[in-house]
């Protein structure tokens, strides 16, 4: 299959994802902490690790999964720039420990997890 069709399909599929994940959590949380947006990106580094651990063991089809899940999926899953965003609202609407806590259990969290995953294949 074409490249740009694998990820544009894994794309929109995470967008998807990462729309209904915030729809959830407006739905069922409350509070200031972007706590779709950190979902999305657990999640989004969970697929991302137990993927690459499935292309390392079977070399077939690699580059397609790869595509279609890593670069597709994950892309439109996980959120840099909704993550960064939401920081900075935090700290001019003074939660600056928020903030704080934000980026410190999005990347903590999220390279433990990736880490251990990882490690694990």
């Amino acid at each position: 299959m074409n490249s740009v069709l694998l990820v544009f399909i894994g794309g929109g599929f995470g967008s998807l994802a990462r729309y209904g994940m915030g729809e959830v959590v407006k739905r069922n949380f409350e509070g200031n902490f972007p706590l779709a947006t950190f979902l999305s990106n657990l999640l989004s580094c969970t697929v991302l690790a137990i993927a690459t651990y499935f292309i390392a063991e079977k070399s077939a089809g690699s580059l397609s999964v790869k595509l279609l899940v890593i670069t597709g999926f994950c892309g439109g899953f996980s959120t840099f720039s909704a993550f960064s965003f939401e920081t900075i609202s935090l700290i001019r609407a003074g939660y600056a420990a928020l903030a704080a806590w934000n980026v410190a259990l999005s990347l903590g969290v999220c390279f433990v997890l990736v880490y251990i995953l990882a490690k694990a294949s």
